[in-house]
């Protein structure tokens, strides 16, 4: 724990920066190099992807804000006051100033990667909503992580919205949604947004937005990598790519170089021919059918589902079984 106040905690349980060379070596050693969409978000990535949040052509915030605003009453009377609200990858606090007065919830847990935009927007929401116990624990939610020892013996449900359970593969994404069970544990819930399967055209708009801004986001990757592993990427060999894979139902988004060229990071060497990628992210596309089947893989029960009239998003409220 490095900072505290009555009503404000926040826990450090991040992973050494050594964590972060080892994924970045072994996901470029991979036949198919890769970087895990979870370094996208330092200080300056988790601010691009909230401005990517309020572009035209991204849709999943805005849609997923208007079914919770829509469905609000709906909604706490499904969770049930005055429970303890974890929020795995919690970034920008938007989206859960939604649901703290309405649920009024006996405590706040965000949990985060990025340790100062984790700081500093749990300290704002615990000077906006002053009856609010706020404890951030800046951990990789993906991995083990042991909650703080005092909110044990709480009732638990988990707010996981933006469709992040899309990032991962369907056999991952199970595995995560075990992990939040294990968080909530037994009759917790969570309420989770899911990204439902739509016409082609409006998915790679929203990941190729006019303004560049999912562009400059993933470029972000090799900026930081370049800045904390000490790398040698250079910036206009690599260009960004993000498409739908029809086959996959998922967006894919890459980093093509284009030229011939080679890496340097922490004594490794990566060739990279031109045209070939770095797989940077996936965002899986889902039935509401499909999605419910991969949460009862994960001992998880559909309660209710909220979607909006122009079926692009799904808001899920789920038990555990």
């Amino acid at each position: 724990m490095i900072k505290s106040t009555e009503r404000f905690q926040f826990f450090d349980q991040q992973p050494e920066i050594a964590d972060f060379c080892q994924d970045v070596i072994e996901g470029l050693s991979a036949p198919e190099p890769y970087i895990l969409p979870k370094y996208f978000y330092d200080e300056t990535g988790s601010k691009l992807f909230e401005a990517i949040c309020g572009t035209d052509e991204y849709y999943p915030t805005r849609t997923e804000v208007s079914i919770i605003r829509d469905n609000i009453d709906d909604i706490v009377n499904n969770l049930g006051k005055a429970c303890l609200l974890i929020e795995p990858g919690s970034g920008d606090s938007y989206k859960v100033r939604l649901l703290l007065d309405a649920l009024r919830p006996i405590a706040y847990l965000p949990i985060d990667i990025s340790r100062r935009y984790l700081q500093d927007e749990a300290q704002k929401l615990a000077a906006e909503f002053t009856w609010l116990n706020v404890h951030a624990v800046c951990a990789d939610f993906t991995g083990k992580l042991k909650l703080p020892y005092h909110v044990e013996s709480s009732s638990k449900v988990a707010f996981f919205p933006g469709s992040t359970i899309g990032n991962f593969l369907p056999e991952q994404a199970v595995s995560v949604l075990e992990e939040i069970k294990n968080m909530v544990g037994k009759d917790g819930g969570l309420l989770i947004g899911v990204d439902l399967k739509k016409d082609s055209a409006i998915l790679n708009a929203a990941y190729n937005d006019k303004k560049g801004l999912t562009a400059q986001f993933n470029m972000n990757l090799l900026l930081r990598i370049n800045r904390e592993l000490v790398a040698d990427f250079k910036l206009d060999g690599f260009k960004h790519h993000a498409f739908f894979n029809e086959e996959e139902s998922r967006i894919e988004m890459h980093l093509c170089s284009l030229q011939d060229q080679q890496v340097k990071i922490d004594g490794h060497v990566f060739k990279f021919k031109k045209d070939q990628s770095i797989l940077t992210e996936y965002s899986h596309k889902y039935s509401i059918r499909h999605f419910q089947e991969l949460a009862k893989k994960a001992g998880f029960e559909g309660v209710k589902t909220w979607v909006d009239d122009d079926e692009l998003f799904s808001v899920h409220y789920l038990k555990v079984r």
